[in-house]
Formats: C-alpha cells, structure tokens, sequence
C-alpha cells in the first residue's frame, strides 16, 4: 500500500485553486520559452529583438509561447521558482493561453489578471515497488496497458467506495483540468472556487452505473491495481507516463502556488463557465 503520511506530510491546503485577481507590479524582466512550431519560433524572432532574455531566477515573469502542452511542461519545469506565468498560444485549443498578440504584448501582460492554482500530487507504486512523486496540474489518468481491462480497487480517505472497478481506468481531476480529459470521458466540471476534485471512471464495464464522484481536495484518492501482472496500468500526470502501476495516492498541494495570468476577458474561470453554459445547452 501506498504510505499516505507521505501525502499527510506535505502542508496541504483546503483549495485547490485562489480566486483571489488582481495586477502584478512587472519591470519588463521576462523569460520567454518558445515552443519549435512556426508561430512560436515567429514570435521569438519578433520578440527578442526588443526584449531581453533573463534568466528565470531573475524574471519577474515567465513567458510560455507554444500551445496547452508545452505550457504544462514548463509550469512543472518552472514552478519552484514562484514567478507568475504569461502564457501565449502558438498552438490549437489554448485553454490555459492567451491569444498571441505582437502589437499589444507588454500592454497586455502589465494589465494581466492573476488567478493561483494548486496542482495534484500523485505517489505512485511499480510492480517493483519503486516509489515516484510527481505533480499534475490537470489530472491524473489511470489506463489499461493491454488489451485486457483494468481492475482497480479505490478509496477516499481510507474508505473503499468501489470494491472493483473494471473498465478502461479511471481519472482524478482538478478544477482547472476539469474541462480537458475529464470532460471528454463525460466527468463534471468544477468551478474554480469549489474546492473539489472530479473522480471519473474511463469506458466502465462493472460497476455499470457508477458515474464517478466529487469529493473534497482535502481528501486522499487511492487506487490499487488489483491484478498488476496480468492486467497492467500506466499512470499519466497531465502528459507524463509511468508505466506498471502498482498502486497510487492523490491529494491536492496547496503547498504549490502557480500563478498564471490573463488578459481580461480570458480568464480560466470564464473559460471554465463558457464550457458549463455549453454544457447546460
């Protein structure tokens, strides 16, 4: 089993996301990261030629051009060094982006919003008994590696809620990725503000009915592969994979403070309402 006093551990908080906007004082010291499609190498030659490239120690913000992946990568690369993110879409969807904008960038990054989010941490298991820790700011998704389904045991807080679930997986989802993943397999979406994480089962076989829950983020999820030689599963932390897992621990980390930023009218929680409306429709 996995040791949830590492999870109990760690200075959790009660959100996993802060509502809480406003502007941030910047001195125009940016660290840009550019992705290698062409609108963002196009952005990067435009850009460098009036602004400097500081390291991100010394930024006061860090720029991420690329699309939703790329910016989930450089949120986990960058994080710990407590600087607010400015994220630019040279990509498709660009949930977790703002749109490109040559003439009015450094206007619209001083006018940004700040919104706090407080990712997942996840303490997974190998059928080698290898521990690994690592964060996910949208969700963790549990799938079958082979052709045969999953069959997982899981508890909330130490409660067995699904004795076994079979079927492709299962996926565990905070506020802010709540519309990504999650939703494609028809799991809720949560308001930023809600203090929730979405548990969402992938193409159950048994139990039929059970369409997932919402529980607290103060809450610990365990899930247990019951059968880890004949039936294997891998773990995805938003787009990172670990391979044969054993078991595994989730809780939200309000230890963990992202900042992202966001021109006015784009903000995370009026995109994750926009997607509630559509919904209702």
């Amino acid at each position: 089993m996995v040791d949830t006093k590492d999870l109990k551990s760690l200075p959790f908080g009660s959100a996993s996301s802060s509502l809480a906007e406003g502007t941030i004082f910047m001195k125009n010291k940016f660290h840009f990261a550019f992705d290698k499609n062409d609108k963002a190498q196009k952005f990067k030659k435009f850009i460098l030629k009036n602004h400097k490239q500081y390291d991100p120690k010394k930024a006061d913000t860090i720029i991420i051009a690329g699309g939703d992946g790329f910016m989930l990568n450089n949120l986990k690369k960058y994080y710990m060094y407590e600087k607010p993110f400015y994220g630019i879409n040279c990509g498709t969807f660009g949930f977790l982006l703002n749109k490109l904008n040559f003439k009015n960038f450094i206007k619209n990054v001083k006018k940004a919003k700040k919104i706090t989010i407080n990712p997942l941490t996840i303490i997974s298991i190998n059928k080698k008994k290898i521990k690994k820790e690592i964060i996910a700011i949208n969700e963790i998704s549990l799938l079958r590696q082979s052709k045969q389904a999953a069959s997982l045991e899981v508890k909330i807080g130490g409660k067995k809620i699904v004795k076994k679930l079979i079927g492709d997986g299962i996926l565990i989802s905070t506020p802010a990725g709540s519309t990504a993943y999650n939703l494609s397999v028809h799991g809720p979406i949560l308001s930023l503000n809600s203090e929730k994480l979405a548990i969402t089962p992938i193409s159950p076989f048994r139990p039929r009915r059970w369409k997932g829950r919402i529980v607290s983020n103060k809450s610990i999820v365990e899930i247990k592969n019951l059968d880890y030689t004949k039936r294997p599963i891998s773990a995805v932390a938003d787009n990172i994979e670990f391979l044969n897992i054993r078991e595994l621990s989730v809780k939200a980390n309000k230890n963990i403070k992202i900042i992202l930023l966001y021109d006015k009218n784009r903000s995370l929680f009026n995109k994750i309402k926009s997607e509630q409306l559509k919904i209702k429709k």
